[in-house]
Formats: structure tokens, sequence, C-alpha cells
């Protein structure tokens, strides 16, 4: 049983201060409480009871003030502080109390910027034209590429659009045979196309970290020798996606006449013909009414057979066989009162009669039988036209099991990846969702051999149960060791354990990953996306320079190695955006940046924690008159120095840059000034 909340969380009152309220403490609203207490930032919280399990440790006695009641109640609202705070995150699980609560924070907080979880696109969209400063999320939209990307394999880590570039982030370990290994340096992977976010070197008891304020990026040297066997992350632009599977060969389609001859070269074989017949008798129950129509075909060609040969030994006069056919036909399909009295002109007709009599009524028990075929098949090929679902891959696909929205949303990735995929679900689906995609319906365990489980690449379990996913997880593992499991969480610290125990298996906690877009989303960036890399989550986070921004005058260069940020698309205003944009750009109010950051690094540009500059650059002499005007011109761009104070000190070498940069800043000056005849040399910080 749970001890009671500190009573300084429950009843003191909330300080004025810029703080965050997040009302619901479900999985979403604990784990966005923990991000925001990562920022430093007061948190206060509301919810309609004391939670019964804390995901994250000691996470009630980081609230600064917890309010028991309805989020929808303008009083509680009130004494949760909601008038001093700076955001209002509402993530209960029910949207229409997330609504009624989001419109009376606004009423009782004009200035408030409201962060929602809502599934409603359209609303969504209509209720950010109509309200300012307010933004709405649904966590498995976030969290579903980061399931689509596990199951897709190692190496494709990311994938988005942006302004109608598309990005793609890889991980490649390099073959001896790599153009790459020994001939290149790190700082050359960088193209106008292309930029470094990881290496891991073959040999890591020699590896050298670089200083950096983020653990994932900018922690490698530039001027590293790539050599076989290292791991290099790339982001990519405009790139074509790296296929990762091999389309199974289609069959050949057999020519008419081929067919033809082969099914005579079957009838001459009387071994394969009774083979045949065997299988025919032997069949199942679902092929009864087939079974049947060939049984009555072969009796009515038998009779018409019998017939013919009946009538032309007993016709009084000489008759063309051809004439005996057509009596014995007419009778078959219901003439025989056309044919009766011609039959006592024949030899024996009280049989020819009877025999009659037989053909008519073998006759309606065949037209009765064709008609059924006819309405199966009818009815059959209706239904194929209305799914027009292709086969099941044979090999290398993922399949997803439970095709709820998550799952929907991985197969649609998957589909845009060109990657072969099937879908089981516990029922079945309309024809229109989905519709090129390999459906099998039924009991999810049965469906697993049909879904080629043995030679599938992955197995994605994303219902609602997380029990019945690790369950399926398990399973899969058990059937094919080699195949990766990916498989859907709700408790963090039940994740954390499975992570643990079940190595094979990639677990993912969808209200973890969620709640760092919405953390971050809560002072003010927008999240467009989101992966994962090395265990941590990455957000794809685009920022609006303002006046008085934190981001005004400061060089890209500062920014991404200050902060630990990798920026992509930086757009000035009323000007086309520019990919990969140069580190030497000088942001402006008004320009648009996109960045990849960690929730850590949000939290430094929230902060303005910009990292030490400690590297200095030593410069001895320039070897022309060109080169100390090229030199100071690049000093003044790169190092944003004003071109006279540049030029001046080009004017004194040798000598020392007064202005501190950092690493990788340093580095690439100190080759641009080499180019341009510069005698140059790094100097690295004191211990």
């Amino acid at each position: 049983m749970l001890d009671a909340v500190p009573p300084t969380l429950k009843s003191s009152p909330p300080p004025a201060s810029d703080g965050f309220l997040v009302c619901g403490l479900g999985s979403l609203g604990q784990n966005c409480v923990a991000n925001l207490k990562s920022f430093g930032v007061p948190v206060h919280a509301i919810n309609d009871t004391l939670p019964d399990q804390w995901e994250v440790p000691h996470l009630r006695y980081l609230i600064d003030h917890l309010e028991i009641g309805d989020c929808r109640s303008a009083e509680v609202l009130e004494n949760a502080g909601v008038r001093q705070c700076r955001a209002v995150l509402l993530v209960t699980q029910d949207e229409r109390v997330n609504l009624e609560a989001a419109l009376t924070a606004r009423v009782l907080n004009p200035k408030v910027r409201l962060v929602m979880r809502s599934d409603k696109q359209n609303l969504n969209e209509l209720m950010g034209q109509q309200l300012q400063n307010f933004i709405a999320f649904e966590p498995t939209q976030l969290a579903a590429p980061a399931f689509a990307l596990g199951a897709f394999g190692e190496e494709l880590i990311g994938y988005f659009t942006l302004d109608g570039h598309r990005f793609q982030v890889v991980k490649q370990v390099l073959e001896p045979s790599n153009v790459w290994c020994d001939r290149r340096h790190l700082h050359e992977l960088d193209t106008p196309h292309r930029r470094i976010l990881c290496h891991t070197p073959v040999d890591e008891t020699s590896w050298v970290m670089a200083d950096s304020p983020s653990s994932l990026f900018y922690t490698w040297i530039p001027e590293t020798v790539l050599r076989a066997g290292d791991e290099v992350v790339t982001i990519e632009s405009d790139a074509q996606l790296r296929t990762l599977h091999r389309d199974a060969p289609q069959p050949a389609r057999r020519q008419p006449l081929r067919q033809i001859a082969q099914a005579i070269a079957r009838l001459r074989h009387w071994p394969t013909l009774k083979q045949d017949f065997i299988h025919l008798v032997r069949s199942s129950s679902g092929q009864q009414l087939r079974r049947v129509a060939i049984i009555c075909g072969i009796t009515v060609l038998a009779l018409c057979l019998v017939g013919t040969l009946l009538l032309d030994f007993n016709s009084p006069d000489d008759i063309p066989l051809f004439q005996a056919f057509l009596y014995t036909f007419i009778t078959l399909f219901g003439g025989y009162g056309d044919v009766y009295e011609a039959l006592e002109e024949f030899n024996h007709p009280r049989l020819l009669q009877s025999f009659g009599v037989l053909l008519t009524v073998a006759g309606a028990a065949f037209v009765g039988v064709l008609y059924a075929l006819l309405t199966e098949k009818l009815l059959t090929l209706r239904f194929e036209f209305m799914e027009r679902r292709p086969p099941v891959p044979e090999k290398d696909h993922v399949v997803v099991i439970w095709l709820g929205r998550v799952g929907r949303q991985v197969l649609a990735a998957l589909q845009e990846l060109n990657q072969p995929v099937v879908g089981i679900s516990s029922h079945g689906l309309d024809g229109d969702v989905l519709p090129k995609v390999p459906l099998l319906t039924g009991n999810v365990s049965a469906a697993l051999d049909k879904a080629n489980l043995a030679t599938a690449k992955s197995v994605v379990a994303v219902s609602e149960d997380e029990i019945q996913n690790l369950e399926m997880g398990l399973l899969a593992h058990r059937l094919n060791p080699h195949c990766r499991a990916i498989i859907r969480t709700y408790d963090q610290q039940f994740t954390d354990r499975v992570a643990q125990i079940f190595p094979f298996a990639q677990v993912l906690c969808a209200s973890a990953l969620s709640a760092e877009a919405f953390a971050g989303a809560a002072f003010g960036e927008h999240v467009i996306g989101l992966f994962r890399l090395y265990d941590q989550t990455v957000l794809i986070t685009q920022y609006q320079v303002e006046p008085g921004d934190t981001l005004v005058g400061m060089l890209l260069a500062e920014v991404a190695y200050g902060y630990g940020v990798v920026p992509l698309w930086h757009q000035a205003q009323s000007q086309p955006g520019k990919i990969m944009p140069s580190d030497d750009l000088r942001l402006q109010p008004g320009d648009r940046l996109v960045v990849l950051a960690t929730i850590s690094g949000l939290r430094r540009i929230e902060q303005r924690e910009l990292a030490p500059r400690t590297w200095y650059l030593h410069l001895e002499k320039a070897f022309t008159t060109d080169a100390l005007f090229d030199g100071a011109a690049e000093i003044a761009r790169v190092a944003g120095y004003r071109l006279g104070t540049a030029r001046e000190f080009m004017a004194r070498l040798p000598g020392v840059l007064p202005l501190p940069l950092y690493r990788h800043q340093a580095l690439r000056l100190s080759r641009l000034l080499t180019r341009a005849q510069v005698k140059t040399e790094v100097v690295s910080p004191p211990p």
C-alpha cells in the first residue's frame, strides 16, 4: 500500500513562479513530470485520485504541488496555480476531459501555453487556428515510427520528411571494401546533404572521446581516419532509401499451351491420374462442392457416350452418329418430350425411354450443381475484388500483430519504406483499410505459422495489453531465434525489467517516448517527430527565432557545439530553406531552424547553458600576401570576428587568436586557413 503524499505536496499553496502544470498522472503524465523536472523548473500536477502506482522512482516527491480533483474545474485549476504557469499539459486518457480543461485553463490564463493529448486530427488543426500558443499530440502517432524503424532493422534508424525533403538516419559498419576505409577522415563525410551524428571505432581501447555537451553528438574527433569495422551513424537528405531486403523472385507464369500439354501428359500417365483421383476423393470439406461438380461432369460425359452408342445400335435406319448424339444431348438437358415419339421407332423403345428418363434426372442434377458452382465462384470473385490483398511474403518480412491504431500506423510506415509486411488481427478489417497489406485474421497464435514466421525478419507486438505483447514476443523468438522482437509496453519499470531479462527483445514504452515530445513542446518548441538512437530519444525540433530569443545573433556553430544539437534546416524570413546549413550562418529574428536534439539538449537551449569554448588557434605565418586577406576573411566568417579586427590580427603574426572556439569549430577553421596558405596549429586547453 502506498504511503500518503507528504502534506507539503498536497496542501501548500503553489509558488508564484514560471512553472508548468500537468493534468493527469497516468503513464504519460508521470513521464512528462519527470522530463520537465530535468529542466529544473517547478512542476504542479492535478489528478482525480492519488495514483496507484508511481512508474518513476521518487516522482511524487519531485512534484512541487499536487492537487487532487477534476482538472476541468476552475477552482481546482486555480488551486494548482494555473495563473502562474507558463504551460499546461493536458494528458489524461479522456480526450473530452482534456479539451474542457484546456478551454477552462485558457479562460483563467489567456497567455498560458496549452499542450493537449488528442487524436482528433481535424479538431487539433481547427483548435490550433483558433487558439494561439496551442498544440496537440497523440502519443501513438509519435511512437509508431519508432516501432516501425525498430522492426526495419539496425541500419535505418530514423526516417522523416521536412518541407518535401526526405531525411534518413543510417547506421553502418564499414566493410574492408568500403571506399572510406583508410582513406577518409571523419570530417570529409560531411557534405551539403550529409552530416555525421556518431562514430564508434572498431578499437574502442584507443578511442579518444571529444569533449561535447551532448553524450550523443560531437563526441568524435574530425581528424580521425576511418577503419574497417568502424560504426558510423549519419543523417542524409534526399537520398535513396537503403534496401535491407531482397524481393522474393516471382514465379514465372506458364503459357496456356504449356498448361494444356501438361494436362494431356497427366491423362496419359495412369499412376498420376490414379493419384489425382484419390486426392480428389480425399479432399477436404472446403472443396466439397467442387468435388461434386467434377464427379457430376464425369457422370454426364459417360451418360452422353452410353446414350449415343445405345441410339446408334438400336436405330431402325442407319442414322448418323452425330444425330444420335443430338438425341442424347437434348434428352439430357430437359428435351425428353421432344424425342419421346422418335424413340418408339427404335428397337427396344421401352429400354431407350427408360434410359431417357435417367438422362433427364441426371441433367437436372448436373444443372443444379453447375448453378451452385457458378454462384460460389461469383461470390469469391466479388470478395477478392473488394480485398485485393497480396499473398504473405516468403521471407525477410515484418509481422505486425494486432492492428489497432498503432499497428496500422506501423504497417503504413513500413510500406512507405518498401518493407514486405504481413498483418495479424483477431478480427477482419474493412477492404479499404491498408488494401495492399497481406492480412491474416482469427486466432493470433495459429496465424503465426501462416505468416512464415520462421523466415521473418522482425515481429512487432503492439496490442493494448503489454502482457500479450510479451507473450507474442517470446513465442516469436522461440519459433525464430534470429528474428527481432519489438514489444510495446506502457510501464517504464516493466519495460526496464523485460529489457534486462530478455536482451533479444527491443522493448519500447510508448508513454516514455512521447513524454519527451510533450515536455519539449511545453517550452514553446514544435516537435516534428522522434526516433531512437543508442537507447536515447532524439527529437526533431523546430524553432522559430523571435526578438529577444536566446538564439538571436548566434552562429550555427555556437548553437550546434555549444548546446549539443545538430542543425538540419535553416530558413531566413521570406527566403527558401537550406538543407544542412553552414556553421557560419548567424541567426536573426524570424528565422526558422530545425535541429536534432535530445531532451537534455532542449533543456540547455531553454536555460542558455552553453558549453565553454576552450580551444585556441596559433597562427605562425602567412606564406603569401593573398593569404593575409584570405585568412582574415576565414577568421571573420567562421569565428565571428569583425573583419577589421581579424585583419589587424593577421598583420601581427605569429600569435594566438584571442577568441576561444569549440573543438570542431577550431579544427574546421584550421583546415580552411591551411588551405589559404596560413600555417596554423590548434592549441588544446590546459589539463
